[in-house]
C-alpha cells in the first residue's frame, strides 16, 4: 500500500530526495497555456472572462453581468443550508478571528541614544482578492481562512473568486462569505481569475493582492503574475505527514492519512514510525477506509503514487526525517511528543497528540489552514493577518543626530561613488 523506504542518520536525505523534489511546478504546457489566457484577459477582458468560465468550468453565462453574484443568490443560499451548518460556520469565525487578533503587530516607535527617532508603521492593504477553489470538492472552510485575516488587518474592499458549476456556486460559499460581510463575488477560476484580479477589467477592479489556494494552473497564474499584484504563496498539493509509533491507534493514523489523500490525486500522505508491525496495521487499515469514503478514486491514486512509509530506526530520529521534508501538515503522536516539537523548524503547522487530527486545524483550531506545501515550510509561513499589512519604516533624525553620523554617512557613500548622496547630507551644514 504505502512505498516502504528504510532511512537512518547517513541515507535519508539520499532516499528522499526524488519523492521531495518530484514536482511539476516548471511544466512547459501549463506555463504556456496560463500565459495565453493571462494575455487574452488583459486584452479582452470581460469577454474574455466570460468565454473562459463557459469553456472551462461547464457554465452557460450570456454576459459578464451574470458572473457576478446578486444579493437574491445569496439570499436562497442561506435558506439552502441547515441551521447546523450556519452554527459551525459562526464557531469557526469566532475561533479564527480570536487567534487572528492576536497575532497583530502593534507600531513601534522609540529614540537611540542619538536622539534619532525611529520605528515602524502597520496599515492594511486597500483590497485584496481571495480564491476560493471548486471542482474536485467545494472549501467554504477558504473563505473562512483567507477573509478573516484581511478583516482583521482592515482591509476594506475584499472580493472572492470562486469556478462556478452550471452557472452556480454552492450556497455553503456563498453562507461563509455573508457570515463575514463580503458581497463582491465572482463566479470565475481558474488563471483567468487571477489574471482578471491582478489586471481589472471593465467590471473588476484591480486588487493589491490574490490570496487562496487553487489547481496547478492557479497557482502558475500567481507565479506568472507577481509583480502585477502581491501572491501569498506558490501552492501545491496537499501534504501531511504523521510521526508516530507503535503504541498508537493504527485506525486512527490511516484515517489521518486519507484525510489528506483524498483532496487530490496529486496529494502526499507520509508515515514515519519505528515499528515495521505498526506500517503493516496502518495498511491494512488503509485498504479497508479506501472501499468506505466517498472519493475513493482520488485517495486510491494519492496513496498508490505518493503514499510513502518512512521506516527509522529509533523515533528520536523523527525531526531529522520531517525537517527535510518541510510539511505542510506534521502530526506528532508518540510518547516525546513534546521533545520531538522542540527540534521541528520546518512545517506549515504541528499538530500535537492523538487528539489533534489535521482535519481539526482544518476548519474550527484557529490558526488558517492555508499553509506552504511542496517543501516552502522551509521559508515560508502560514497565512495570518500579516499577510495583509504593509510595514513602513519611520525615520526622524535631529541637526545633531545626523551631525554625529555625518562621517559614516560620508565614508559609505564615497565607497559607492554616490557622492550626491554625500552632499545631500552634507548641504544641511554648509555656511554656503
Amino acid at each position: 500500500m504505502l512505498k516502504l523506504i528504510t532511512c537512518n542518520k547517513s541515507n535519508y536525505e539520499k532516499k528522499l530526495f526524488s519523492y521531495v523534489n518530484n514536482t511539476s511546478i516548471n511544466d512547459k504546457k501549463r506555463i504556456e497555456v496560463v500565459s495565453n489566457i493571462i494575455k487574452k484577459i488583459k486584452k479582452n477582458k470581460n469577454k474574455a472572462l466570460l468565454n473562459y468560465s463557459n469553456e472551462f468550468d461547464n457554465n452557460n453565462f450570456k454576459n459578464f453581468n451574470s458572473l457576478k453574484v446578486k444579493r437574491k443568490e445569496i439570499s436562497y443560499a442561506l435558506s439552502q443550508c441547515s441551521q447546523a451548518f450556519h452554527d459551525s460556520v459562526k464557531l469557526a469565525i469566532q475561533r479564527i478571528t480570536s487567534y487572528q487578533k492576536k497575532l497583530m503587530p502593534r507600531n513601534l516607535y522609540y529614540k537611540d541614544k542619538l536622539g534619532i527617532k525611529l520605528g515602524s508603521i502597520w496599515s492594511p492593504l486597500a483590497s485584496c482578492g481571495l480564491y476560493v477553489p471548486g471542482g474536485k470538492a467545494l472549501y467554504p472552510s477558504s473563505v473562512l481562512m483567507n477573509a478573516i485575516p484581511a478583516k482583521i488587518a482592515g482591509v476594506k474592499r475584499i472580493v472572492i473568486t470562486s469556478p462556478a458549476n452550471n452557472n452556480q456556486l454552492s450556497p455553503e460559499i456563498l453562507v461563509a462569505a455573508n457570515a463575514l460581510g463580503i458581497s463582491e463575488i465572482y463566479k470565475i477560476g481558474g488563471a483567468q481569475a487571477i489574471a482578471a484580479l491582478a489586471f481589472g477589467t471593465e467590471s473588476i477592479k484591480r486588487v493589491d493582492k490574490v490570496v487562496g489556494p487553487g489547481n496547478s494552473f492557479v497557482a502558475e497564474a500567481k507565479k506568472q503574475l507577481y509583480g502585477y499584484v502581491g501572491i501569498d504563496s506558490i501552492a501545491g498539493p496537499s501534504e501531511i505527514v504523521v510521526i508516530a509509533d507503535r503504541h498508537n491507534n493504527p485506525k486512527w493514523v490511516a484515517m489521518d492519512l486519507l484525510s489528506q489523500a483524498e483532496h487530490d490525486e496529486e496529494a502526499r500522505a507520509i508515515l514515519i514510525t519505528n515499528s515495521k508491525d505498526f506500517i503493516k496495521k496502518v495498511n491494512k487499515y488503509l485498504l479497508s477506509f479506501l472501499k468506505s469514503i466517498k472519493r475513493t478514486k482520488i485517495a486510491m491514486k494519492s496513496i498508490k503514487k505518493n503514499g510513502l512509509a518512512i521506516l527509522i530506526p529509533d523515533i528520536n530520529f523523527a525531526h531529522y526525517i520531517a525537517n527535510y521534508i518541510a510539511p505542510e501538515h506534521l502530526e506528532i503522536m508518540t510518547k516525546n511528543k513534546k521533545l520531538l516539537a522542540k527540534k521541528i523548524i520546518n512545517a506549515g503547522a504541528i499538530f500535537m497528540g492523538e487528539y489533534t487530527p489535521e482535519a481539526f486545524g482544518d476548519y474550527i483550531a484557529g490558526p488558517s489552514h492555508v499553509l506552504p506545501t511542496s517543501g516552502n515550510a522551509r521559508f515560508d509561513s502560514g497565512l495570518s493577518v500579516l499577510d495583509f499589512l504593509k510595514r513602513t519604516s519611520y525615520i526622524e533624525a535631529n541637526k545633531i543626530g545626523l551631525k554625529n553620523t555625518l562621517h559614516s554617512i560620508e565614508t559609505l557613500g564615497n565607497s559607492e561613488g554616490l557622492d550626491a548622496h554625500v552632499k545631500s547630507a552634507k548641504i544641511r551644514f554648509s555656511k554656503d
